[in-house]
Parts: structure tokens; sequence; C-alpha cells
């Protein structure tokens, strides 16, 4: 609660992230995990398409620069898996649904679970409380962390990957579907980082 002068818009323009916890309820987090279970379950992904997802720069350029299935993933529903649990024919040395990295880039869109809580009403006002005018989502993801694999996400800003000239007209929502420690691979942020200048540009061609 409270307008432009609140102690939590105050931390987050100092900060640059800002925590609430209990923004969605169990049962709408339960909601959501449920429904990716849905969609694992009725997934079915051509062998051409079975793209590794890497969070390193030169892996990236490797195994999705050239990937038209990653490339043109912006308003569908696709499927990434982590690396090593496809062999050299592109089957899965472990069940699929221990297998997968992340689901994109376009939940919010396509999947009514998930468009229903991305422009909850909720979600639109903080939107407002934080400043935003006119927002357009670009992308949505659930990501996994899949137990004893999985190879970890270096530090990073978003606008490497998500560029907009100003830079800083993005904002990320993360939300936590289970609790996320430091234990099982919670979220790190350096306070005051997106004061600094960009710390580069991925293009992929």
């Amino acid at each position: 609660s409270g307008g432009e002068h609140s102690p939590h818009l105050f931390q987050f323009h100092e900060d640059g992230f800002l925590v609430l916890e209990h923004f969605f309820t169990a049962e709408e987090c339960d909601s959501m995990r449920s429904q990716i279970q849905r969609i694992i379950a009725e997934m079915e992904v051509p062998p051409h398409c079975r793209t590794e997802f890497s969070t390193k720069e030169k892996e990236q350029l490797q195994a999705q620069g050239s990937s038209d299935y990653f490339l043109n993933s912006g308003d569908k529903i696709r499927f990434f898996f982590e690396k090593g649990v496809l062999d050299e024919k592109g089957n899965f040395l472990l069940p699929k649904e221990k297998s997968i990295s992340k689901i994109g880039h376009a939940l919010h869109a396509h999947d009514p679970v998930f468009k229903q809580i991305t422009h909850s009403s909720k979600v639109q006002e903080l939107g407002r409380k934080l400043g935003l005018e006119r927002p357009v989502v670009v992308q949505s993801m659930y990501i996994f962390k899949q137990p004893g694999i999985g190879g970890e996400v270096t530090p990073h800003q978003d606008a490497t990957f998500l560029h907009t000239e100003p830079l800083g007209r993005v904002v990320g929502f993360w939300i936590a579907l289970e609790d996320a420690t430091k234990e099982n691979g919670c979220l790190w942020f350096i306070p005051g980082s997106h004061t600094s200048k960009s710390h580069g540009r991925l293009v992929l061609a």
C-alpha cells in the first residue's frame, strides 16, 4: 500500500529490486504448478527441436544462436532442456519431467492459468505503483531447478537479453512457486547494480 513516496517504492528505486512476500496465495502458486505439470504431460517435442538451454554466452551462441526453435519462441509455448539429458541422437536419458530446464516464452498469451495470473488486478496495480506506463508483457518463463543436474545461472543483467533503448525499461516479476532458500537455489541480487552501465548485450544471429 502507499503512493509514490511509500517505503517500498523508495526501496525499489534504491536497490533495483523489491521483495513482496505472499503476493500470490498458496492456492495460486499451486494452480501454476499443477498447470505446468499438465503442460509437461502433454508436451511432444520433435527431435530436431530438442534444444538444450544454457546460460553461458558461448554455449548460447552455439546451441541457440542458429536455432529457429529458440529464436521463434516469443509467441509460442516451447520447451528447453538441461545440458546432458539428451544423447547424441536427441533421445532423453532421463524422464522428460526431470530433464526440462524451462518453458517459454509466451505462457502469458497461450495458457489460461498463466494468462490470468499475468494480467491479474494485483499485478496491474503493482505495475502502476512501480511507475510503469503502457506496459507490454514481452515474455514469460517457467524455470525449473532440477535436483542433481543443470548448470549454474551466472550473474547477469536482464538488459543483456532484453535490450531496450534507453536501457532500464524492463522490469522482471519473479515468482517463487516453492520456498526459495540458499540451499535449493534462490535468486540473488546486487543492491544498486541496476544503476551501473550495461554489462553487454547478447546478440543471437
